[in-house]
């Protein structure tokens, strides 16, 4: 090659520009389907959004303006004193609040002890019929408690619990879906990891305690949360079995607050449901990156 040859030649940077334009044309292409979900999401997001919106500007509203047609998304003045008026209210949303904080508490903690040994059982162990019970087992998810409710009251009942917590909280000391979540899980886990437990004398029930729980964080958030949400959301079984005014739960005192024929201010019980939303909120907002682990994880990285 000579020097004219070279004098000729185009430039390196001329002949790269169109490969470098086609290159950008196709990044922002295969991005495409992530914005279009972003976009998709988004609105998902401002639609999910836009109760709590109602519920929060409703709670600061002029008692006039609770029923306003069209309603208004924002309030014209400020009123705080909604919130003073749930504990100063005749119902007693406080003692409400503690019967609720007492079931969802073992409710919870029921589910978490019961739901991981039978998930572990049904993904770690060899019995009998393991699969068809796990079978049956799903298929209780496709009945409704609504189809239960009269032989567990009429169980109730005989057993004298009718108007005690205990109607409501053993019930539900475990549950269909979490030992399906828990199971899921522990199938995860690293067949190793099992038989390095049994070379070293580690029977079934010291693996599950020292193996098999401590990596089971994120899907034991993931159920307390859910667990938790039911249970304090809870309204159909308390209203079917607690009759006295001291053993209410906080969604029962909630529909109390409406008064007869919903007659009284719902401003005031805007602010009571945006009282009661917050403890679930606390519970998410502090273990939600275990949640969104736990029900996203399908094995172990490392």
């Amino acid at each position: 090659m000579n020097r004219t040859d070279l004098i000729d030649s185009p430039p390196t940077s001329s002949v790269r520009k169109p490969a470098a334009h086609v290159a950008a044309q196709t990044t922002l292409w295969e991005r495409l389907p992530d914005i279009l979900a972003l976009i998709v999401l988004s609105i998902g997001a401002i639609l999910m959004m836009l109760p709590f919106l109602w519920m929060f500007s409703t709670s600061l509203r002029p008692i006039q303006e609770s029923f306003k047609l069209p309603p208004a998304w924002f309030p014209t003045e400020f009123h705080f004193e909604t919130y003073s008026a749930v504990f100063s209210s005749s119902v007693p949303l406080v003692a409400f609040a503690l019967n609720s904080v007492k079931v969802t508490f073992f409710v919870t903690l029921g589910q978490l002890i019961t739901c991981s040994m039978a998930g572990y059982a049904f993904a770690r162990l060899r019995f009998p019929f393991r699969n068809t019970l796990f079978l049956l087992l799903l298929a209780s998810l496709m009945v409704p408690g609504q189809v239960t409710i009269i032989p567990v009251f009429i169980i109730m009942k005989q057993l004298g619990l009718i108007d005690n917590h205990l109607s409501i909280i053993l019930p539900f000391l475990t549950s269909a879906f979490g030992v399906f979540l828990l199971r899921q899980f522990f199938l995860t886990l690293p067949q190793d990891l099992i038989d390095a437990a049994k070379i070293d004398g580690a029977g079934p029930w010291t693996t599950f305690i020292r193996v098999a729980i401590p990596l089971a964080g994120p899907s034991l958030a993931a159920l307390t949360i859910i667990t938790f949400n039911g249970t304090w959301n809870n309204y159909f079984y308390p209203l079917i079995f607690l009759n006295t005014w001291e053993k209410m739960t906080l969604p029962l005192g909630i529909t109390a607050l409406r008064g007869y024929l919903a007659s009284n201010s719902a401003s005031v019980v805007m602010a009571a449901v945006s009282l009661a939303i917050l403890p679930v909120l606390l519970i998410f907002l502090i273990a939600q990156n275990w949640f969104i682990a736990g029900i996203t994880r399908t094995g172990i990285k490392g």
